[in-house]
């Protein structure tokens, strides 16, 4: 367990066909079910400081009380999963550690020398943050709000996969607005 951001809570994997990588995971792992959003609602998304409109595909589930992300990019602005796959790399891009004091942690990687690379937010109190600095090929850190409701769709989809008999596999993302 990091020492200073708590626990290691989710890991991310860029896949090429995130339909097939559903498929894999809920029925070769055993890992779901899948709460799957075609386009995930970014706002103030940046990257290296400026603004652009990203079109990602994700799908979240858990096994036991580490969240599995998968993502695909459905367009061609600058990402660190575009950079990933322009490397020819596939699978584990970034482990995200989760905050409810996102300022503050934000302020102790900054200060320990971390570079904010990608940023945004998705619905109220959902900020993230993306770190430059990779440590092994490809895989980097994120700092990921989860104050409101990204936090309660999180616990959500954590609750779902406990006792999962492998029924209804792929579920859509809740609306943020409404949680």
């Amino acid at each position: 367990m990091s020492t200073f951001l708590g626990p290691i809570r989710q890991l991310g994997y860029v896949v090429d066909d995130i339909e097939a990588g559903m498929k894999y995971w809920s029925e070769t792992m055993g890992v779901g079910p899948w709460f799957y959003n075609p386009q995930v609602p970014i706002e103030d998304y940046r990257f290296d400081g400026e603004s652009y409109q990203p079109h990602n595909s994700v799908a979240l589930a858990n096994s036991g009380p580490m969240q599995v992300e998968l993502i695909q990019c459905r367009n061609d602005v600058p990402s660190m999963y575009r950079d990933y796959m322009q490397k020819g790399l596939r699978g584990l891009q970034h482990m995200a550690f989760w905050t409810r004091d996102y300022d503050a942690d934000l302020q102790m990687m900054l200060d320990r020398g971390f570079t904010v690379k990608m940023s945004g937010c998705v619905g109220q109190n959902g900020r993230f943050a993306y770190f430059a600095e990779e440590h092994h090929p490809g895989t980097c850190i994120e700092l990921s709000e989860v104050l409101g409701p990204k936090g309660t769709m999180f616990d959500m989809i954590r609750d779902a996969s406990e006792g999962w008999d492998g029924s209804d596999p792929v579920r859509p993302f809740p609306d943020l607005s409404k949680l």
